[in-house]
């Protein structure tokens, strides 16, 4: 071991070490690689009390004798703060209390500086905890509290009494039938709320959240989802004042599922169908110049097939129509719907029939959840990198790291 030459001047604003504290002395050791810097605070020093923040109250005596925290690497080596602690009584509230310091968190188990909580909250957006932990040689659970703290933090003190309008979709959390719902404020484009499952339960946990954090179920207008059962359910008790869009996509996408089911059927007895799965369910535009032609040759046959895939080409194209005609146009498509002899096209007319209001409520709430459906790949990216997460509570904070628009301000 050898004493750095650095100076303590020099080391006491590299490491933000504000008066009355001071660096001792700074210790490197060699054969572990590892920086010490050893702080204390300067006598008859004064500080605020770390409970009802009077200022200018004396030291008493020391609280703790050696705290020590993880801070950023000097250089590559990994570099600690030591530092007693003093206590103070103080006068206006007539308490005993450990001298909080400036350079890091006062909570149990925070073993790390405010610098290095920054380091691992820029890290964990792009990087699974357990590879930050390889990265910063931590335990990962270490890290996780960190996370958590922050995300906690800022979501107490986020205000949610802008909220008019809220969009949700549920995801895969884990392998199974387990599943996370988010919900969306569609116009700051930033999630609101994350909670586990995806039945009518999971509107209680967002109107509670909402009213938590300033929002009023009453201010809420519009609403988007997936055509659920669960999901309306929910809306209907939680938000009864709001008007509901049923996502165009979620639409589209149950045609199409529509669309390949009529072509697995027919298949069964049709040689030409083997091998177009994919040419039924893409846009013409995404289709490569071999599908384009084999879609060429079969589309305007007398194939069911393709009669679905018709079909669903119209209901597609009857979102691009003018709010004005745009409804009595989805009517006209559910009566054909309902005459086309094509079981899972009936289906999907008197799924829209049943919820005819909400389907073409889009036409002016223009609401979607293509910002979910983005939301979701994110996290969905990132569970698969991470190779899933060992808790409900885990996935629910990356949530809200990825999209929730946290303001992540540096403070206890």
């Amino acid at each position: 071991m050898f004493t750095a030459n650095i100076s303590n001047e020099m080391l006491e604003r590299l490491l933000h070490i504000p008066e009355p504290w001071y660096v001792d002395r700074a210790d490197f050791n060699l054969e572990i690689k590892q920086l010490d810097v050893y702080v204390k605070a300067r006598k008859r020093a004064l500080f605020a009390c770390s409970d009802c923040g009077a200022e200018n109250q004396p030291v008493i005596g020391i609280a703790d004798k050696d705290r020590t925290w993880r801070h950023l690497n000097f250089f590559e080596y990994p570099c600690y703060i030591h530092a007693e602690l003093p206590k103070t009584h103080c006068g206006k509230c007539n308490r005993m209390m450990r001298v909080n310091v400036p350079w890091a968190l006062d909570k149990p188990k925070h073993y790390f500086t405010l610098h290095f909580d920054a380091l691992i909250m820029t890290l964990a957006k792009d990087m699974p905890m357990n590879a930050v932990a390889r990265l910063v040689d931590e335990h990962d659970t270490r890290l996780w509290r960190i996370l958590h703290y922050y995300v906690d933090h800022a979501m107490s003190t986020q205000d949610l009494s802008y909220v008019t309008k809220i969009s949700t979709d549920e995801t895969s959390a884990k392998r199974g039938h387990n599943y996370i719902t988010i919900f969306m404020d569609p116009e700051k484009k930033n999630v609101i709320c994350v909670t586990v499952g995806r039945d009518s339960s999971t509107w209680d946990v967002c109107k509670a959240r909402l009213e938590a954090q300033g929002g009023e179920a009453t201010k809420v207008t519009e609403l988007c989802m997936d055509i659920s059962p669960a999901f309306m359910k929910g809306a209907a008790e939680n938000f009864p004042d709001a008007a509901i869009t049923f996502d165009k996509f979620h639409v589209i996408q149950a045609a199409n599922e529509a669309v390949d089911e009529v072509r697995r059927r027919e298949q069964k007895s049709c040689e030409m169908l083997k091998d177009t799965r994919y040419i039924w369910l893409k846009n013409e535009e995404n289709l490569t110049p071999a599908q384009k032609e084999k879609l060429d040759k079969l589309k305007d046959c007398e194939l069911d097939s393709a009669k679905a895939y018709r079909m669903r080409w119209c209901l597609q194209k009857i979102y691009q129509y003018p709010a004005a005609i745009a409804p009595a146009v989805l009517q006209d498509w559910i009566g054909w719907g309902l005459r086309c002899r094509l079981e899972p096209m009936v289906n999907i007319a008197k799924m829209l029939q049943k919820h005819y209001d909400g389907v073409v409520r889009w036409f002016t709430s223009k609401l979607t959840n293509g910002l979910l459906e983005g939301v979701n790949s994110l996290f969905q990216a990132a569970k698969r990198k991470a190779r899933g997460y060992r808790s409900d509570k885990n996935i629910i904070a990356l949530v809200y790291l990825l999209a929730g628009k946290l303001n992540f301000s540096l403070k206890p």
